[in-house]
């Protein structure tokens, strides 16, 4: 189906998507205690999401720690929103019947 992205569906996958895509760029680890996750788990998806060009991190240090934030590439912004339209495709609108 056009726009259907198997990198984004996987539910911890698509979850990040949508919280980057509503924040614009939020730390690793608000996004780990969003989804309530552990820090490898979310790595682990990061990492798949990073190797499709969908996200970016970006290191700073703060309070002398090393911070990592993530944010939607536009590649990747593209392929959530497809993603989304492809899902409402397969539901169907309110009121239609299948």
């Amino acid at each position: 189906m056009e726009g259907f992205d198997v990198v984004v569906h996987a539910p911890n996958r698509l979850r990040v998507c949508a919280l980057l895509d509503a924040a614009g760029e939020a730390e690793f680890g608000l996004v780990q205690q969003q989804l309530g996750v552990s820090a490898s788990v979310l790595s682990k998806h990061v990492g798949v999401l990073m190797d499709a060009g969908y996200v970016e991190q970006r290191k700073a240090v703060r309070d002398t720690r090393q911070r990592v934030w993530l944010r939607l590439t536009r590649q990747g912004a593209d392929a959530y929103h497809g993603h989304l339209a492809a899902l409402r495709a397969i539901v169907g609108s309110p009121g239609t019947t299948l």
